[in-house]
């Protein structure tokens, strides 16, 4: 049996979500589990999918969005992936300016033939993270 995208990602139901502009389409072939979704950015949530095509979109966001990232929780990025949609992102560019908001990155996947999706988390403390696209010391 072929694990749903949803599984790859480790979404577990019951968790809290939201959603920022994420198209409905790639949304249900996620096969994602039951989910308390939430269409406002108040308090923490375990999961949070945001969906952008521009760098610009990520600075305006990213940092917001990481203060409702709950202990344990996991912010995903998606941008399309080829440079479709006009987007000026690239893996390397995700992963530099999600250290440069403090949250690390940990896995890379397909969401579709558009989108790919990046998971941040929050970093362990005392542990000293760096890769070709970004360093980050706690």
């Amino acid at each position: 049996m072929t694990k749903s995208i949803a599984a790859k990602m480790g979404i577990r139901p019951g968790g809290r979500a939201l959603f920022i502009d994420a198209p409905a389409e790639t949304i249900s072939g996620l096969e994602l589990p039951l989910l308390d979704v939430s269409t406002t950015p108040d308090g923490l949530f375990d999961y949070i999918f945001l969906f952008i095509t521009s760098q610009q979109q990520m600075h305006a966001q990213f940092a917001a969005l990481r203060e409702h990232l709950g202990i344990g929780g996991m912010l995903w990025v998606s941008w399309p992936k080829g440079r479709q949609l006009g987007t000026d992102l690239t893996l390397p560019k995700v992963i530099e300016i999600g250290y440069t908001y403090g949250l690390v990155e940990s896995k890379s996947l397909s969401l579709d033939p558009v989108w790919s999706a990046l998971k941040f988390t929050h970093p362990i403390p005392g542990k000293t993270y760096a890769n070709s696209f970004g360093k980050l010391n706690l």
